[in-house]
């Protein structure tokens, strides 16, 4: 990893934090909107910026989550689980819409991941739970995709070439 990725990590981590911690009560429990969620559409445009979103989601759940040792376990890996999947699925698909309505898909129906960690730190019904995450997921991954739009042509303008298949 060079220098410049690391930095961008280290910016994209930042982001994630400051972004939850200024929702900090609607970025937790049953019922999320976590606006920072946004960010992960960024691995679309560079598989190394899962690294920088899974330190973010790691600090942040440290820092400001009620249910910090749950959400360590089990929000960064469904974080981890979730980007995996995205990644797997960028050598089958170049299209940057296509791989972001992938990741919506795959953060949204991963809350499944988070329901259960609700239901087991504190006792919420997990269908219902599941619902509520995943509706707050989709929501903000699909909001967000045209702005992380905006935000990958600044960061990594090499990925719009190559999905558009020109060379300048």
């Amino acid at each position: 990893m060079n220098v410049r990725t690391m930095a961008t990590n280290g910016l994209i981590a930042a982001v994630y934090i400051a972004v939850t911690a200024f929702i900090q009560p609607f970025g937790f429990t049953n019922i999320q909107f976590r606006v920072s969620e946004m960010l992960n559409h960024l691995v679309v445009f560079r598989r190394t910026y899962a690294v920088g979103i899974v330190l973010g989601v790691f600090l942040a759940n440290l820092f400001f989550s009620p249910i910090v040792a749950y959400d360590l376990v089990f929000g960064v890996g469904q974080s981890v689980l979730a980007l995996l999947i995205t990644i797997v699925s960028m050598r089958y698909v170049e299209n940057i819409w296509a791989r972001m309505a992938i990741n919506t898909l795959s953060f949204t129906v991963t809350m499944a991941i988070i329901a259960f960690e609700l239901k087991l730190a504190l006792g919420f019904p997990f269908w219902l739970t599941w619902l509520t995450t995943a509706i707050g997921e989709f929501v903000v991954m699909a909001i967000g995709a045209p702005i992380m739009y905006a935000v990958g042509r600044r960061i990594a303008p090499e990925a719009f070439r190559a999905a558009d298949g020109r060379n300048d």
